[in-house]
């Protein structure tokens, strides 16, 4: 009985995710990005640029259900059933929202407009794709190209479609600096959506190559109570086994860790890495379903 209830919670907070995520999307369109024709790609970008070149005949919701349905239905006959009901009540759902939230503009500043609107549909996007959702749209567009012309891949499909979009803007308005402000709105648009989904709290790796690996484990184990893991390798040139020391510290301590190495093995080959997400012992959480 609990498993159920909690199958059901879980749904239930993954919808509401859904659309707390798509009525923000809604906010950033209808009040930043549509009023000053500022397109960031996608189908929303798309229904941008035909409601302006059709004086709002064909609304950007209109734009957002007519094209992402057929792609929806698209989707689950090339690429199967794989996008779930998900993505169809996020097509719907912020096509509905953003046919309620009322179309006015906040600012008539491009950059502002291009900044703030990209934030907030960062933001949105992110809680959609942390929900398990999508709203369709280029990333559904993108595999289904993928599929019919594999040379490309589906990220260089969905980068020519929001190309496309964006230019279109420019062209519309007779303006340039339009299609450079969508693409200012994009970047940050997926910046920011990355932030959500991978944190800003960016741990470092780091793989130590040294003559005295037990010595520098051993000091970040005491001084910064990290765990090291040693990986077996072997020197191409030389043939000789070489132990190389994996570990995992969180930005404040990236410093330290390079101290502790210098002052033991100054001649130690060391790499640095991002990790973007770490779970497990000292880190955040893995989450339980």
């Amino acid at each position: 009985m609990n498993k159920i209830k909690k199958y059901w919670y879980r749904h239930f907070l993954e919808y509401a995710g859904v659309t707390l995520g798509t009525f923000i999307m809604a906010i950033a369109i209808n009040i930043f990005l549509e009023p000053n024709t500022i397109a960031p790609g996608g189908v929303t970008g798309l229904g941008i640029v035909i409601q302006k070149l059709t004086n709002g005949f064909i609304t950007v919701w209109a734009t957002n259900l007519i094209v992402n349905i057929p792609l929806f239905i698209a989707g689950v006959i090339i690429l199967g059933k794989s996008f779930g009901a998900k993505t169809l009540f996020g097509t719907f759902i912020l096509s509905f929202f953003i046919m309620i939230v009322p179309d006015i503009g906040a600012t008539q500043d491009l950059l502002l407009s291009s900044v703030f609107g990209g934030v907030i549909m960062g933001i949105g996007l992110g809680i959609v794709f942390k929900s398990g959702g999508t709203t369709g749209g280029t990333d559904l567009a993108g595999a289904i190209l993928n599929r019919l012309f594999p040379s490309l891949s589906t990220a260089t499909h969905m980068m020519i479609i929001d190309l496309i979009v964006v230019s279109s803007s420019s062209i519309l308005n007779k303006r340039i600096d339009t299609a450079l402000y969508s693409v200012i709105a994009l970047y940050i648009l997926v910046r920011v959506t990355d932030i959500l989904l991978d944190g800003i709290g960016y741990e470092k790796a780091f793989f130590i190559i040294s003559n005295e690996p037990e010595k520098i484990g051993k000091t970040i184990l005491e001084e910064l109570d990290r765990g090291v893991t040693i990986l077996k390798g072997k020197g191409f040139y030389s043939g000789l086994d070489k132990d190389v020391l994996l570990c995992v510290v969180n930005r404040a301590q990236m410093i330290k860790v390079k101290e502790i190495i210098s002052s033991i093995d100054k001649r130690a080959f060391i790499m640095i890495t991002d990790m973007h997400e770490v779970l497990g012992e000292g880190f955040k959480e893995i989450e339980k379903e």
